[in-house]
């Protein structure tokens, strides 16, 4: 059985795209009827791919300004939206089951990306204010113009993460708390294994691919792997993440591989914490968050 996306999710339904089109025209030129006659994009185009994204965000969360270099990821909004509402659920747990809104919920984004995809979605769906953290210049400065060109200064600010063994430290300032840290760590141990990543989804979306792939799902080196993959990541932040128990009530990062539950597991007892995960589903592709507490 497939499983849907999260009940709130704005994206649970097929693509309007007739509405998409009104408020970005561009979006015209990609779409064509596909062998089961309804309306879709070649998900393997990375023109087509932007072209949706600018107009889910555009008419979906009033984003009128979305620009990314071709080298960085452009990320599928309504996977992306899920872990949000997935968040707001987390978080009304201690509050009696009422959903956290406005702008004294505050969210520490790690690793926010050029795309800069989860303040946007979070503030323009329940106003909370963020914190994004960035190790690549060129990706802090895109994420900031598009911030800029959309008036969410005030929402929305990014820091750099200038040393890349650390995740929280120098990041988290003296005194300052979070309700919750959100991350989409990098999965790949290596260039070879993202470059690999892509060339199964373009096939599984039924493009050949020779030699090096078109990266139409993006992405910069920092953005898809990092040495040690996923992993060592998480590990990394788990144990650091002890050190700011009494400044965020809950971390949480997404979780590709479900075989690296187990030691998380193992290192969050060790270190006292209470844990959980909580599974999204898409289609037939599930991902996990994994959220814990001191």
């Amino acid at each position: 059985m497939t499983k849907t996306l999260h009940p709130r999710n704005k994206h649970n339904s097929s693509y309007d795209f007739k509405k998409l089109i009104e408020v970005y025209p561009d979006l015209k030129s990609y779409v064509f009827v596909n062998n089961y006659g309804n309306e879709s994009v070649d998900f393997a185009n990375p023109d087509a791919v932007r072209a949706l994204n600018k107009a889910l965000l555009k008419h979906f969360y009033k984003i009128e300004y979305y620009d990314l270099p071709k080298t960085n990821l452009f990320p599928p909004i309504p996977g992306r939206a899920d872990y949000i509402h997935y968040i707001a659920d987390l978080l009304a747990k201690g509050i009696n089951g009422t959903l956290p809104t406005g702008s004294g919920i505050k969210v520490l984004d790690i690793g926010t990306g050029a795309n800069c995809i989860y303040p946007i979605i979070g503030h323009q769906t329940y106003g909370w204010t963020f914190v994004g953290t960035e190790v690549d210049q060129p990706a802090k400065n895109t994420a900031e113009k598009i911030i800029n060109a959309n008036h969410l200064q005030k929402a929305i600010t990014i820091r750099l993460q200038d040393n890349k063994r650390n995740i929280l430290k120098n990041i988290v300032q003296e005194n300052e708390k979070f309700d919750c840290t959100i991350c989409n760590p990098p999965f790949h141990d290596s260039r070879e294994a993202a470059n690999d990543g892509t060339k199964r989804k373009l096939k599984n979306l039924g493009q050949a691919v020779e030699g090096k792939p078109v990266l139409n799902f993006g992405g910069q080196n920092n953005e898809l792997w990092c040495e040690g993959g996923e992993k060592v990541f998480i590990t990394n932040f788990i144990y650091e993440s002890k050190h700011f128990k009494n400044q965020v009530k809950w971390f949480t990062t997404l979780v590709s591989k479900k075989d690296h539950l187990k030691e998380f597991f193992r290192i969050l007892k060790k270190l006292d914490a209470k844990f959980e995960t909580i599974e999204m589903h898409q289609g037939n592709k599930i991902t996990r968050i994994l959220a814990w507490y001191f």
